[in-house]
């Protein structure tokens, strides 16, 4: 059994993982930048280290720095969370070299199924439904342009490593190939330290579905079902729910199948999601894997009751699924809005400042995932998100209206934040209806 944990993140995801912990007796480690000092997960962990100044890659990307604190405080374990080192197999290794329990997939599986064009052949292989795109990187724009004439216009370019929308454009016929291409690997480097890239026909106002996988070291693999993450501005998700509005019950069987077929088609270990796009006619196509546990999580925790932060812990030690899929009953809708500390007037731009005032509603079905409080003051180094508003309640429409009266009653004075823009959203006739694609803000918000 784990004695402690250090956690590798900072934000709502180092206080979740630290109340997981808590609750199974282990401690923990919260590391923390210069600019991080007052967060509250150095608060709530049972020791908190300083790794380095707030630039991400002087602390919570700085990878020796991490494992080396785990040695120093004697760390049994290290959970990424999600973001910046979740999905570096470098780092995997490094904790691996130093018998230190990486709490996600081997470095193997990360790599594999982390390089987008990789895992596409992959699946193919296993008969798993593929985007028609590129089976090789490509590096040129001049070699990229006989493959995307080759695959058909409208082209996704993507960065092979990329993650969150970054490192992707859209070209929608041949005189915009070369310059969206050398944006989106541009953006790739900026961002990932890679220019590897990758084409794939895009699919014209599809779904984002992902069904959310728990696989353990013995080849045992569940499913919590899916989640339709189609609200999403420029490919950065907004609002997630599930079941998804659009699938009928044979369909959602067929998609979550195909995504435990295509977990045990890599030998997969831990939380993981499978990403689908679904298009008009019902057929879905697998888009990638994300070999961590995501944002969205809380999503499935309320519809299955199923804790997926204390199982990565559990399997992470050698331990067997809690479950079989035959225990797993999914009830109810469910639904999380994330609330960024930016401005949608100005073209999203991030806010960071001090909270002055914050009352965050509860209530039955109502879950708040944050790391704020009063008087903290949002640093402008990280991401902007800072809270998840998840409710659950018996059907969609009774989950709609939840949330809609969650929003009304959330305050956060000081700062700009998204909240009136995801109130306007929630409240919109086609949301209501469950009518809508991943092109839904761009067409009705122009965003």
């Amino acid at each position: 059994m784990f004695r402690k944990i250090l956690i590798a993140n900072r934000g709502e995801i180092a206080v979740r993982i630290i109340r997981a912990c808590r609750e199974m007796n282990i401690r923990t480690v919260a590391v923390y930048s210069e600019a991080d000092r007052e967060a509250l997960h150095t608060q709530l962990a049972d020791e908190s280290i300083c790794i380095g100044p707030a630039q991400p890659s002087e602390s919570y990307l700085n990878m020796e720095r991490m494992i080396s604190t785990a040695i120093a405080v004697g760390a049994d374990a290290i959970h990424p969370g999600f973001g910046f080192l979740s999905e570096n197999p470098r780092f995997v290794e490094l904790c691996e070299k130093y018998q230190i329990v990486f709490i996600g997939p081997t470095s193997e599986l990360i790599q594999k199924m982390g390089n987008k064009s990789e895992a596409k052949n992959t699946m193919k292989q296993a008969g798993i439904p593929i985007v028609p795109g590129t089976e090789e990187p490509v590096y040129l724009a001049e070699e990229a342009l006989k493959e995307a004439k080759r695959i058909g216009f409208p082209i996704m370019i993507k960065a092979a490593l990329g993650g969150g929308g970054k490192g992707m454009r859209i070209a929608r016929d041949e005189a915009e190939f070369s310059p969206q291409f050398h944006i989106a690997q541009e953006e790739s480097l900026n961002a990932f330290g890679d220019d590897t890239m990758y084409l794939e026909r895009y699919i014209q106002d599809p779904r984002h579905v992902e069904v959310q996988i728990m696989a353990d070291r013995y080849g045992n693999v569940v499913h919590l079902g899916e989640r339709d993450c189609s609200i999403q501005r420029r490919h950065q998700k907004m609002i997630e729910e599930s079941p998804c509005p659009a699938l009928s019950l044979e369909l959602r069987k067929v998609m979550s199948d195909t995504a435990v077929c295509a977990a045990k088609a890599v030998g997969y270990e831990n939380a993981g999601t499978i990403e689908f796009l679904l298009d008009k006619s019902g057929e879905f196509f697998f888009m990638e894997m994300n070999t961590r546990i995501q944002v969205e999580h809380p999503v499935s925790e309320m519809v299955s009751g199923f804790d997926l932060i204390r199982e990565q812990i559990r399997v992470a030690q050698g331990m067997r699924l809690s479950v079989e899929q035959a225990d797993i009953s999914l009830r109810g809708h469910a639904i999380e809005c994330r609330i960024n500390a930016e401005d949608p007037v100005h073209n999203f731009m991030p806010c960071p400042g001090t909270i002055e005032n914050l009352h965050l509603p509860g209530g039955n079905g109502v879950r708040m995932d944050s790391a704020v409080y009063k008087g903290y003051s949002i640093p402008p180094y990280y991401d902007s998100m800072i809270a998840k508003i998840i409710v659950h309640d018996r059907d969609r429409e009774s989950a709609v209206k939840k949330m809609i009266s969650t929003l009304e009653e959330l305050r956060i004075d000081g700062i700009q934040t998204n909240l009136e823009f995801q109130y306007d959203i929630l409240n919109h006739p086609d949301f209501q209806k469950g009518k809508f694609t991943t092109d839904f803000i761009s067409s009705h918000y122009g965003m």
